[in-house]
């Protein structure tokens, strides 16, 4: 997959280093200023910057040399965007944790209380009941920023949680990359889905495409996995997600076999339709539960997680319903491409 194409002064200097080889004392200059944004969670410029700077840790850029994962300058770099991240995401999910840590209930009724409490706008509904093909794709599209890449992010807890809590995440994830299948992974499962809408499924090929709000929501993965001392959040990530998948899964699958798509195209959803109900126990009781008791003073770090998850979720679902709503299209124009 190629560099994302800059979408600021800060990514733009970052681009042009990784390719040189050096990182330059203005770069530095730039991340501080961008640190400052008012807005971090919707800012392009600091979301493509983060999203580059975590892919060196996934499957990294073939133009960008792979000594720069652990280059000590460039992940000084990027802490000071974290920093400014990590805090706005704080603002946005504190508000969820105080109301359920203040709860004298367990962290499996606390989170299944905050799931029932979520009355943000509903894309599984929209995508369901009146999405056209057209917004099919720019959806498909959108979700490809994660779903091509499915369980990793969540994958680096594994060596970092013990017990029940860790055999409960290897289980997840196990079945999350098909249970030794490579067919069967869910990521091989979406571009299988992204093929029959005549989408380029190879990973990565659509970060230009996703405003601020979708990278958000992968970086913020990104984020919680890759840093130990948010082992706890991103264990309670994992488990928001997997207990609001069965529905709106069940919805999605519907509303793609209503424009009379097939199993290829099904088959991702009705997945998860599956998986997921199981999941959801195993996440709560085994996974979080068992990792709580173990680690108490993690409690509200799973609270934090899995409000990062609704929260976010909730923002970027929003920002497409808005965009479709004014008539417009939800991708981002494309460089050099009409919009």
């Amino acid at each position: 997959m190629p560099l994302p194409t800059p979408r600021g002064p800060l990514s733009d200097a970052l681009v042009t280093d990784l390719t040189t080889g050096a990182l330059r004392p203005s770069t530095l200059a730039l991340a501080d200023q961008a640190a400052a944004s008012p807005v971090p969670l919707a800012d392009d410029d600091l979301q493509v910057a983060l999203y580059t700077c975590y892919e060196l840790h996934y499957r990294g850029f073939p133009e960008v040399d792979d000594r720069w994962e652990w280059d000590p300058q460039l992940l000084g770099l990027r802490a000071v965007l974290e920093e400014a991240f990590e805090a706005a995401l704080h603002d946005a999910a504190d508000p969820w944790v105080r109301s359920y840590a203040a709860d004298d209930e367990g962290v499996d009724r606390q989170l299944t209380a905050m799931v029932a409490a979520d009355d943000g706008p509903s894309l599984s509904e929209h995508m369901a009941k009146r999405a056209d093909e057209t917004q099919w794709a720019e959806f498909l599209t959108l979700r490809s920023v994660y779903h091509l890449k499915e369980a990793d992010p969540h994958t680096w807890a594994i060596p970092r949680i013990t017990g029940r809590a860790k055999a409960a995440l290897v289980e997840i994830q196990a079945d999350e990359y098909g249970g030794g299948s490579p067919v069967r992974m869910h990521s091989a499962l979406f571009g299988r889905l992204m093929r029959t809408f005549d989408l380029d499924d190879t990973h990565g090929a659509h970060v230009d495409a996703a405003p601020a709000e979708v990278l958000a929501t992968l970086n913020a993965m990104s984020l919680l996995g890759l840093h130990r001392r948010l082992r706890g959040a991103v264990v309670g990530h994992l488990a928001l997600i997997e207990m609001t998948s069965t529905a709106p899964s069940r919805r999605y699958a519907s509303g793609l076999r209503r424009l009379g798509k097939g199993d290829d195209a099904t088959l991702f959803y009705d997945e998860h339709v599956e998986a997921d109900a199981v999941h959801e126990q195993v996440a709560l009781v085994d996974m979080c539960g068992s990792l709580v008791a173990a680690e108490p003073a993690l409690h509200p770090d799973v609270l934090f997680g899995a409000a990062v998850a609704l929260e976010l979720e909730c923002r970027a679902g929003a920002r497409i319903l808005q965009e479709w709503t004014a008539g417009r299209s939800a991708l981002r124009p494309r460089v050099g491409v009409p919009a």
